[in-house]
């Protein structure tokens, strides 16, 4: 029943509070995202390519993400916590059935891709978006602790699920479902296993760095691109060079010198740089404040849920958005090696849009759910 005032009357149930920083910013990205692909695709299309199919693709997966966020608004998170174990599952499914011959589409030598009906899906974003809901059940029903809460469901989700990852091959996937478990854990039961974990983990990323010669070639490029500066080194030179150009306020929307000839995978991979190139010092920390902001309003949510449950997908999924962002962030600016991973809300690809805005309107049931029972206390 709805509380009464002193008066007598019946107070209004109050809207959540942040709701419109939840999904207001994600929305701003996007936009942002969209204007940098079409300014791409126009300086693209003087060699002879289409300038309005790379952003109309986009704006189609953009469509696609607001209308399954509107979904996953209205929809509670213990829908989402009922069936966790199946749509983990299914992604799992999925994730395996990129390496089956035939389903899976090898691009520049991994699997990590499934065709259906001639569109492409990356099932490491369905992924990204399972495991938070998977773990943060498990972690919030299961009973055990020390290393037995450690190794199950931590350690046993993250064998499950980054298995098909290691053999795609994809390291940064895999880094990416790591450091979400463990934040998770960390929160639920504590730092201690999951910091030995952590040890083990970064020695076994060096074996898998050395035994691939890409991975090496990729390490090396990082540590002194200069040594190789129209190879191995190439592209990560480039990027400097496209934020060097933009200096404070950039060189204008569409006069980006780098992303013509020089700037590969300037939609994707490196459109961080594009902006940096176009828009400047100033455009950059625009989108980086607005990153910050999000981060901020989602750690409110975090600190104002009581639940359990709510507390840890919470940080699941912000983990499963920021963690991108930092990865794809370090790559570009040589703070880390590049791994691959698109920059959220912003990057060309249609299966990241998708599964960020799902994130977007699934913690915007969590606030509601939040702002709820903290009204009846």
């Amino acid at each position: 029943m709805t509380p009464a005032s002193p008066s007598g009357r019946e107070r209004k149930p109050s809207r959540p509070p942040g709701t419109l920083l939840i999904w207001g910013i994600p929305l701003v990205l996007s936009f942002c995202g969209l204007v940098m692909i079409a300014s791409l695709s126009l300086r693209n299309s003087m060699g002879g390519g289409n300038p309005y199919g790379p952003p109309l693709r986009q704006f189609q997966f953009f469509g696609i993400g607001l209308t399954l966020m509107v979904c996953c608004a209205l929809s509670t998170p213990d829908f989402f916590r009922h069936h966790s174990g199946t749509l983990w599952g299914l992604s799992l499914i999925l994730l395996y059935g990129t390496l089956i011959p035939g389903l899976g589409v090898r691009v520049g030598g991994a699997r990590r891709w499934l065709s259906f009906f001639g569109m492409r899906f990356q099932p490491l974003e369905f992924l990204l978006l399972t495991v938070p809901v998977f773990m943060a059940d498990r972690l919030a029903a299961a009973k055990r602790q020390g290393y037995r809460a450690f190794l199950r469901p931590t350690l046993l989700t993250i064998g499950l699920s980054v298995g098909a990852l290691l053999l795609q091959p994809n390291l940064g996937g895999t880094i990416l479902v790591v450091v979400v478990c463990f934040l998770m854990h960390i929160e639920n039961r504590g730092w201690k296993f999951p910091a030995l974990g952590g040890l083990c983990a970064v020695g076994l990323v060096i074996v898998l760095i050395l035994m691939a010669p890409y991975r090496l070639r990729r390490f090396e490029a990082f540590w002194d691109p200069w040594s190789d500066p129209m190879g191995k080194g190439f592209q990560i030179i480039q990027g400097l060079i496209a934020f060097a150009n933009g200096n404070l306020t950039g060189v204008g929307i569409g006069k980006g010198l780098q992303e013509e000839e020089y700037l590969p995978e300037a939609e994707t991979d490196y459109i961080f740089p594009a902006i940096g190139e176009e828009f400047g010092l100033m455009g950059t920390l625009f989108l980086l404040s607005l990153y910050a902001v999000w981060t901020f309003r989602v750690y409110r949510l975090y600190c104002r849920a009581r639940d359990p449950y709510l507390a840890s997908l919470t940080l699941g999924l912000a983990a499963s958005v920021i963690c991108p962002m930092f990865t794809n962030l370090g790559g570009v600016t040589k703070l880390m090696p590049l791994t691959g991973i698109p920059l959220p809300f912003i990057s060309a690809g249609g299966s990241s849009m998708v599964f960020m805005w799902m994130k977007v309107g699934l913690l915007i049931a969590v606030n509601r759910a939040v702002h709820q029972q903290n009204e009846q206390i």
